[in-house]
């Protein structure tokens, strides 16, 4: 990052967290909600999605939903790193999708590693798990109550535990 950059960096990120602190504390309609979640991603987001609040983000703007997603309330995205959720997916009270991540040497650990999160259609993250950077959860897959990601979830599979593991194939 170049200095100019993190300067805008810095000052989405201070937008962001006025916008957030709006959301979370003031009512709001879902109308309102959308809006507000538009702004803070600076793209807009689709009237089929629903958002519950309290909603988390630590940047915003490389968020990326789809149509059809259901966010349930006190979800965390730290998306500098970018986090896209595809069609018809859905997200359980308190998850975290997590696309920051820092250096593990003491001399650079203030460095972030930037990896994206991707949650293919159809997907299901379950109440307080967590998906890792850089993984991808597979189209249909389903992720437990609790589970972490820490590695990509193939298609059509059921995770579970920490770190995450196969637990079970879904068949239609």
């Amino acid at each position: 990052m170049d200095a100019n950059n993190k300067d805008l960096i810095t000052q989405l990120i201070a937008q962001n967290q006025r916008l957030l602190q709006n959301l979370n504390t003031q009512r709001h309609c879902s109308c309102e909600v959308c809006q507000l979640v538009s702004e803070i991603i600076g793209r807009e987001v689709p009237a089929s999605t629903e958002i519950r609040v309290s909603f988390y983000s630590d940047y915003g703007r490389n968020i990326k939903l789809g149509e059809r997603i259901f966010i349930n309330a006190n979800v965390m995205m730290v998306d500098l790193g970018g986090i896209t959720i595809e069609d018809d997916v859905l997200i359980g009270p308190g998850a975290y999708l997590i696309s920051v991540n820092h250096q593990l040497k003491p001399k650079q650990r203030k460095e972030l590693e930037l990896k994206p999160v991707v949650i293919e259609r159809n997907a299901w993250i379950g109440a307080k798990a967590m998906i890792l950077p850089g993984v991808t959860i597979g189209e249909n897959a389903v992720v437990a109550a609790g589970a972490v990601a820490s590695k990509n979830v193939p298609a059509n599979t059921v995770v579970a535990d920490i770190p995450a593991r196969i637990i079970k194939k879904i068949k239609d």
